[in-house]
This record gives structure tokens, sequence and C-alpha cells, in this order.
């Protein structure tokens, strides 16, 4: 062989290696598609500052007792595995991944975390090669199927955007608060925030939006065939609305500060300058029963538990059974 063939063939399996290297990077480096019908997380938990999520089996949250670091554990609060050191909310899963955003910096250093004080971060659900997404400061966010809608507090006005989880295809969707959490078969539900507070629906197939139902409602979240909704004309009574029937029914004339709805129940709290209390009823407003005196937020759900915090003491968990009214520390 000639040493002009040696040459080409040196040149040709090094061209040859170099393309296999990037092929190769790309694969293992690829985010596959999430399974049909993905949502990130409830938006019950989502409104409540998405502190805990429910996936597969196992619930990824943000644990208060050690500065909101991620954890994950099973449905049945065994196995408490720290999964890394910065202060996280807004937790969402899909696939093999978490995504949550980040308010401190991790404490950490090297390859696989993430220095940025303000950070919305993918990584996997073991917590190892956590990713900036964005360093927006997300204000609420939402997965649907392969994208994540982010609400961000913009400057100097908000700005609702999606991206796909590989962090392609960015593309702002409005210029005003568009609260992304309520979401189900690809379509996301919403209140208007400009000329009213109409029930909205953004299909995530075309981005196309519609106005659902002339209500005058905030924090909408889907259950079974009704959407739950603070009712803003009435000093924010908890109601619901039938999708199908078209029917409203009051389920509370408290004014509510936040609530959670899911397993055929809704807690919520009750705003009362006399005897504020953490309250819990059936899914159709039936049995009112007082779980905790005193002033809670924060309340986010599981198939197996209910978790809140008390209003002020950030530190402070406290959980009991989905259904029960006993509760104790966490």
């Amino acid at each position: 062989m000639s040493k002009k063939a040696k040459y080409i063939l040196i040149i040709t399996v090094l061209v040859a290696l170099f393309a296999a290297l990037i092929l190769a990077g790309w694969y293992f480096g690829r985010i596959p598609p999430n399974p049909p019908g993905t949502v990130g997380n409830t938006a019950g938990n989502i409104n409540n500052a998405g502190l805990f999520c429910e996936s597969e089996g196992m619930v990824y949250f943000s644990n208060p007792r050690d500065g909101g670091s991620l954890y994950s554990m099973t449905v049945d609060e065994q196995n408490i595995t720290k999964l890394g050191n910065s202060t996280v909310r807004n937790i969402l899963a899909g696939g093999n991944y978490l995504y949550y955003f980040q308010t401190t910096a991790s404490g950490e250093s090297g390859l696989g975390y993430v220095r940025s004080r303000n950070s919305f971060n993918r990584c996997l659900k073991s917590g190892k090669d956590a990713t900036s997404m964005v360093t927006d400061v997300v204000v609420s966010g939402q997965l649907v199927g392969d994208y994540l809608y982010l609400l961000t507090a913009g400057d100097p006005t908000p700005v609702f955007y999606k991206m796909k989880t590989d962090r392609s295809d960015k593309q702002v969707l409005a210029e005003y608060q568009v609260n992304p959490a309520c979401a189900r078969d690809g379509v996301i539900y919403y209140n208007g925030t400009q000329s009213n507070h109409y029930l909205y629906t953004l299909s995530t197939n075309g981005d196309t939006v519609s106005e659902l139902w002339e209500g005058n409602l905030w924090y909408p979240c889907l259950d079974g065939s009704y959407i739950y909704y603070l009712d803003v004309a009435n000093d924010y009574r908890l109601c619901r609305y039938d999708l199908n029937q078209q029917v409203i029914q009051v389920l509370t004339n408290d004014r509510v500060d936040c609530f959670n709805v899911g397993g055929g129940f809704v807690y919520y709290q009750r705003n009362s300058a006399t005897s504020p209390a953490l309250m819990m009823m059936g899914a159709d407003g039936s049995n009112p029963t007082v779980v905790a005196e005193g002033n809670y937020t924060n309340i986010n759900m599981t198939s197996r538990y209910v978790y809140f915090q008390e209003f002020g003491e950030d530190s402070s968990l406290y959980h009991c059974p989905l259904g029960g009214s006993g509760y104790n520390a966490f």
C-alpha cells in the first residue's frame, strides 16, 4: 500500500471514529420521549409550591427540615433518601427525569451539580446529572408530554413559554400571567388574568387557546369531570364546576387561602379571624372536619398522605393519612 493510500485510510478511520463519538454522545445524552399522557405533577401540588411529587410508586419532595433539599421515598414513607443539597420547589416527574426550580445554590461542586442561584433544572430520578434548563425565576411550571410550560417572573412583565425537555424549541406563548399547573390529556386549563378570570384551555397540540367557561375563578384544579376553584367574586369561597352538566356547586362559604383535591377529598385552609383551621371534606363538600386549628399552607398530596406546613414556619412539616383528620410531625 502506498504512503498516500495509508494516509487516506488513516484519515478515513479518524473521521469515522469522530463521527461515531458524536453519534454516541448524542444517543446517550438524548432525552427519550415521555410516555403518552405524561403530566409532571398535580395542579393542587403545584399551586401549593410543588413540594411533593409522586411518580411510579416513589415520592420526590422538598425537605424543609434540611433546608428544602430534594429527597425521595416510597409512597408509604419508607427508604427516605437525600438526592441533592439545593433548595427546591415546583417538582415535576416524567420518564426517567425530575424537573424542579432551584432557589439557592448547591453546596456541592464538580460535574453533575448546578450552582446557579435561580435555575430550573433537570436531573435523573436518582438526583444525578443535574442540568440547568433556564436561569429564569419560575413562578409556576408544568410538564406536558415532552414539553415544559413555564411561567416566569420576567422583567418587567411575566413571560409564559414552552421548551422541550432537551432544552430545544423554546417558544414564547404569552407575555402575561398564564398558570400552567392544571393539565390533562394534552390540555392546560387556566384562569384569565387580563380582562377577566374566565376558564380557558390551551391545547398543547398547536398551542391554541379557547374560552371554556365565563366563570370568575382562580387556581382551577381538574379532578374527574369537575373543575375545583376559588370563587373570586364571592370572597374566595371554594366551588366546583361540572364540565359535563355545566353546573356550579358551592363546597364551602368559608374564605379559602389554599386548597388541594384528590382521592375523593378536599383539604383547605379556612381563613378566619377567630377560628382559622386546616379543614378536610369530601370531594362533594360533605362532612367538613377540622384537621388542625391555626394557619397552615403548602398543602401537598400523594396517593397515601397529605403534607402541610405551619404558615410562617418554613422548617415545619406535618402529615396525615389521606382521608384522615389526625396529624403529626413528619
